[in-house]
């Protein structure tokens, strides 16, 4: 009995611990990095903009809400001016037309940044096809290209003049090609190439899903006398709708913070409103007119309207997304 006790009363507090409660503290060690990241560059300033959104927050200037502005308070009360920048929201024009930029963008990219990729993953699934790793490679390849720089490679290849491609429509008997980045008409197909260039992640995506699929489901197809096609649609498709799930909605939130290709070409040729996106809209309100509590209330509407967009996709994927767990 001494003995026992003895080596018990020796046995320290990491001796004590279960193997579980060891994997959990180191679990916790190991994410701490991200945890700390997450509140310090997300958390609190997203606390912060949704606080800077009720005040006239302007760079360089004292922070006042806009429910102690007097003048404001005389005119429309004091909660009623609290609200300010986000009842401007709805009232400025050039938000409006913002908005609804990215929307009818998101209408037309969001379909095409799907379909694109999942014809790529087919294409590179097949069996028939020849030089299988090259192409995934090649196809990959522009995804990790640096964003700006991929930009001014589509500018120099879509210019109206000296471009590639209206180069290849002159010799295809196209005397007047499209003025790609100048036509309003044409600019958001230019974007919408330039978007396509950079599907390689998705497409890797849904190539690893389709390699995933049991192929004792393909066998018991073709036994049953199904086509290529009839295949695709009742087998493929739904194993890989969790994939497709993921991809649409990493695609609509992806939309929604639109920047970096209008920024650069707004930059590089002349502005024009049809490239006047929501996100490019709140970086101008923010930094080149400092005007950041309007700012705030915008990037806080694109958050809801993406938040929005999300919850109806999840709402409406037990209808079209099948898990093979039956969750």
């Amino acid at each position: 009995m001494t003995t026992s006790t003895a080596t018990s009363a020796n046995i320290g507090p990491e001796s004590r611990l279960t193997i579980l409660q060891r994997q959990r503290r180191w679990g916790w060690v190991f994410l701490s990095p991200w945890i700390f990241g997450f509140f310090v560059f997300t958390f609190f300033p997203m606390i912060a903009s949704f606080v800077f959104s009720f005040t006239n927050f302007r760079i360089g200037e004292p922070i006042q809400l806009l429910s102690d502005n007097p003048a404001c308070v005389a005119e429309f009360g004091s909660l009623r001016c609290l609200f300010g920048n986000w009842e401007k929201m709805f009232t400025d024009p050039v938000t409006s037309n913002a908005l609804g930029v990215t929307l009818r963008f998101m209408l037309i990219a969001a379909p095409i940044s799907i379909l694109f990729p999942l014809g790529m993953a087919s294409l590179l699934n097949s069996k028939f096809l020849l030089g299988k790793p090259i192409l995934r490679v090649l196809f990959y390849m522009p995804f990790m290209v640096p964003a700006i720089s991929g930009v001014f490679i589509w500018q120099s290849y879509l210019n109206g003049q000296t471009g590639y491609l209206n180069r290849i429509l002159r010799l295809l008997g196209i005397t007047e090609p499209p003025n790609w980045l100048f036509d309003s008409a044409y600019m958001h197909t230019a974007f919408v190439l330039i978007g396509l260039w950079g599907v390689g992640n998705a497409m890797l995506t849904m190539l690893a899903s389709m390699q995933g699929v049991p192929t004792e489901l393909y066998e018991a197809a073709r036994v049953d006398g199904a086509t290529g096609p009839v295949v695709f649609w009742k087998i493929t498709l739904p194993m890989i709708s969790p994939v497709i799930l993921y991809n649409l909605v990493l695609s609509l939130v992806g939309l929604m913070q639109y920047f970096i290709v209008p920024y650069v070409m707004s930059n590089t040729t002349r502005s024009d409103p049809s490239a006047n996106f929501i996100n490019l809209h709140l970086y101008r309100t923010g930094f080149a007119f400092g005007d950041m509590g309007f700012a705030s209330a915008q990037a806080w509407l694109i958050f809801i309207v993406a938040l929005a967009f999300t919850v109806g996709i999840f709402a409406t994927s037990r209808r079209w997304v099948y898990y093979a767990s039956g969750g």
